[in-house]
C-alpha cells in the first residue's frame, strides 16, 4: 500500500511539473493488455508518453536507469495500442519521456529526460 502511494504521489509531482513546464495532460495512468501509460501528454503537437520513476535510495541507480529493454517494449506497445485507439494523435509526432524523482533528505529532486529512447 506504501508503494502505491508513493507511486500516485510521484505521478502527481510529475504531473505538476509537466504542466508548469506547458504541457497538457491527455491521459493518466491508460491501461491496456499491453501495459499501462503513467502519463500520456501533448508538447505542442506532440504526444508524449511518460514513465514515471521514484527511487529513495540512489545505490540502485536513477529511476531513469530502470527503464529497461523489456520496459521499454512495454511502454512502445501501450503506446501503440493508445495510439490506434485514439484516432485524433494517430498522425502527431510522439516521443517518449522518463521523469525520474528522488527523495532525499526531505528534498524532491525531478529529473525530466525528453526522448528517453527510440523504438
Amino acid at each position: 500500500m506504501l508503494t502505491l502511494r508513493r507511486g500516485r504521489h510521484a505521478e502527481a509531482q510529475a504531473l505538476d511539473h509537466l504542466q508548469r513546464h506547458g504541457l497538457k495532460l491527455i491521459a493518466r495512468n491508460f491501461r491496456c493488455r499491453q501495459g499501462e501509460l503513467d502519463l500520456v501528454m501533448q508538447d505542442g503537437r506532440t504526444v508524449v508518453f511518460v514513465e514515471v520513476r521514484c527511487r529513495n535510495n540512489p545505490r540502485y541507480g536513477s529511476g531513469a536507469e530502470s527503464v529497461n529493454a523489456r520496459k521499454r517494449a512495454k511502454l512502445t506497445a501501450a503506446a501503440l495500442y493508445f495510439l490506434q485507439t485514439h484516432p485524433r494523435w494517430q498522425q502527431a509526432p510522439a516521443r517518449f519521456d522518463v521523469v525520474s524523482i528522488r527523495e532525499q533528505g526531505g528534498a524532491t529532486r525531478i529529473d525530466w529526460i525528453r526522448n528517453a529512447f527510440e523504438t
